[in-house]
């Protein structure tokens, strides 16, 4: 054997002892580099933006929930007051106007109330009622239901006799119908 041929042996047996027995002894450094860029940093993207999906639709949730109780709020102000108010000449004008305002079991209970007794008394005894409403609140709301406190100062008047003053608070439930806030339920608190 010549030099030469020796050498290339020795070169040989030495690339076999040197190579790794174990692949992962084979793993170069840029194997985590590789791990970062195609896994790690994809998923801490899609993360992020599924956090900030959420929070942008939890903030709308929010807005969405603060209007419809501002709303709903001045729906069962404007109602209440409706409901409540009447003078004998025009009682029928009056609550019947106020129907509109209303929806479900409660629309129907009203409508018999107020064609039963309330129209025929305030014609016959000359009733005059006129409802303030100086403090409410939103006790819930969601985009399409409702219930707020409603404070109410009611004078009544009959026929020539001095009003007498009543104050009460009423829980009224609204649902929204048709893009309008509609009263389905008024209980005295």
């Amino acid at each position: 054997m010549t030099d030469d041929e020796v050498d290339a042996d020795v070169v040989a047996e030495a690339d076999v002892v040197a190579q790794p027995e174990s692949p992962a002894e084979a793993a170069p450094p840029r194997d985590w580099q590789r791990l970062i860029g195609f896994v790690v940093l994809p998923a801490v993207v899609v993360l992020l933006g599924a956090l900030a999906g959420f929070l942008k639709w939890q903030s709308e949730s929010q807005q969405e929930t603060s209007a419809a109780a501002a709303e709903s709020l001045s729906a069962a102000r404007d109602t209440t007051t409706a409901i409540l108010s009447y003078s004998p000449a025009t009682v029928d004008k009056d609550l019947n106007a106020a129907r509109e305002r209303l929806t479900g079991s409660f629309l129907d209970s009203y409508t018999k109330l107020v064609n039963d007794v309330v129209i025929p008394g305030a014609k016959q005894k000359n009733i005059t009622a006129v409802a303030q409403v100086p403090a409410a609140a939103s006790v819930s709301a969601t985009p399409n239901h409702a219930v707020a406190l409603v404070f109410v100062n009611q004078a009544t008047t009959i026929g020539n006799d001095a009003p007498t003053n009543t104050t009460s608070s009423v829980q009224v439930t609204l649902d929204k119908v048709g893009g309008r806030w509609l009263v389905s339920g008024f209980d005295p608190v």
